[in-house]
């Protein structure tokens, strides 16, 4: 690695905000920054978002970064959430709101999908929510020239080239296992072929930052735009993961758990193989209900986030109550749109600090279900390095310990995503080579270890169960 003083920006577009990150020469972090946002639900199971939400998030949060930090930026890097999809013109310009991953519209036309697929299909995927387009805005479908991820709108708005990497595509349920596009597939769901961009790798340049945009930003002009990757991958790639073996747990709006492997994993039920960002694979499980859930249960009980912790971690848990999550559906292990969650089992005797006590509890089982999916395949997990900015307490880090019953290592880099998209630009433009992220990895510390708690094993089970008995209750999304 060439000294320098050089900078390397990530910006990782998440489901309720955008984080921007700059990393230095030795990729250790000197700014971040970030803007919130939510998405719009304008009918039951849709979750979409106008994407000049994203654009003035983006500029928020650059302005709030330091001017001669930015001034220092010598390539960009992108991370985006996974799944979901953004019709665009010929140049990349939305022709409707974004149509996220929650989104449920299009839970009866994943019959069209061919079994076994490589990886399970979920309604808010890219291939599903294309065919709910062509059935019902065929307005939109017509005029669409592109259908990006989106990330890949986000590199092309600052003046990238259209293109896709493997990362994102073989999430969208239209790709073979390695990423590359099933035309095949396509063709047999009635999609246009011409909607998906060419592929590239992540690590490499597609496309220069546009002047007007570089002005708008506070950067310069023409510097390089790295492809980019999924979040799960770019947190992988931050978070400074081994190529083989190596397990995360992240946590933000969902959760993933994910295990690192140098060749194709096998395909397990309830389970996601997805490519990395750098080359290899990584089995998946993906929780949808983390944060959301813990928003929806903060809100219904008119907390603030000080006093939900205070609370909860106050209270003795009951025996008889229980929280569901499933207030999105979930995907692994249960592959299962229709889901539903809330309290079930509460007395006259439960508090507020119980019901929410109940709710930690009730994410930290969800996770569990997705771990235990990976174990049951015969991969070993005594330990998983922790990222994600919803993983920073040390109350709630200790239940993780003992409802997953792992050790936990939190990585020292709370914008793991963010940081790995970063670290693509640096490779893309040739300031960093693969062989350097090993040294570029971010220490790790033991924050928890699990306790024996026969009582907490005992309402893990019961929370299984219940969700066996309650699946039943609720008709099929639409």
């Amino acid at each position: 690695m060439s000294p320098s003083h050089a900078r390397f920006l990530g910006i990782d577009l998440g489901t309720g905000s955008l984080k921007v990150a700059i990393i230095d020469e030795a990729g250790a972090e000197r700014a971040t920054a970030s803007a919130a946002y939510a998405f719009d639900t304008p009918k039951p199971g849709w979750a979409e978002i106008p994407v000049t939400r994203w654009w003035d998030a983006l500029c928020a949060a650059f302005a709030r970064l330091d001017v001669g930090e930015r001034a220092a930026v010598r390539a960009i890097g992108f991370s985006g959430q996974m799944h979901g999809v953004v019709l665009t013109d010929e140049a990349g310009r939305a022709l409707r709101p974004a149509m996220l991953w929650p989104d449920t519209r299009a839970h009866a036309l994943l019959d069209a999908w061919p079994q076994p697929q490589p990886n399970p299909v979920a309604p808010g995927m890219a291939g599903p929510l294309l065919r709910w387009t062509m059935l019902h805005d065929a307005d939109t479908a017509r005029a669409a020239h592109w259908a990006l991820q989106p990330k890949d709108w986000l590199r092309v708005a600052l003046g990238g080239a259209i293109a896709a990497d493997p990362s994102d595509s073989c999430a969208t349920a239209l790709a073979t296992p390695d990423g590359a596009w099933d035309h095949a597939l396509i063709e047999r769901l009635g999609l246009p072929s011409h909607w998906f961009a060419p592929l590239a790798t992540s690590s490499g340049a597609s496309g220069k930052l546009r002047a007007d945009v570089a002005r708008t930003l506070g950067l310069t002009a023409g510097i390089p735009l790295a492809t980019g990757a999924g979040d799960t991958p770019c947190a992988a790639l931050g978070s400074g993961l081994a190529p083989e073996g190596d397990a995360l747990l992240t946590t933000g709006t969902g959760g993933q758990i994910l295990v690192t492997a140098r060749a194709e994993p096998p395909a397990q039920h309830g389970l996601h193989r997805y490519r990395s960002a750098s080359g290899g694979w990584y089995t998946m499980a993906a929780m949808q209900n983390v944060g959301v859930a813990f928003e929806a249960a903060r809100g219904w009980l008119s907390y603030d986030w000080a006093r939900a912790y205070e609370e909860a971690f106050d209270a003795t848990p009951s025996a008889t109550l229980a929280f569901l999550p499933y207030l999105s559906g979930e995907r692994s292990p249960w592959l299962d749109p229709s889901a539903r969650g809330g309290w079930l089992g509460a007395g006259l005797s439960d508090t507020r600090g119980t019901l929410m006590r109940a709710a930690f509890e009730g994410v930290a089982f969800a996770l569990r279900a997705g771990l235990d999916a990976i174990r049951d395949s015969g991969t070993q997990i005594t330990a998983l390095k922790l990222a994600g900015g919803g993983s920073v307490d040390a109350r709630w880090r200790q239940l993780l310990a003992d409802a997953l019953d792992v050790e936990l290592d939190a990585i020292d880099c709370p914008n793991a995503a963010a940081r790995g998209a970063a670290l693509l630009g640096g490779l893309a433009c040739g300031h960093w080579c693969e062989a350097d992220l090993a040294v570029l990895a971010p220490t790790a510390t033991r924050v928890a270890s699990p306790r024996e708690d026969a009582a907490l094993r005992a309402r893990y089970a019961r929370f299984v169960d219940l969700y066996g008995r309650v699946r039943s209750w609720f008709p099929a999304t639409r």
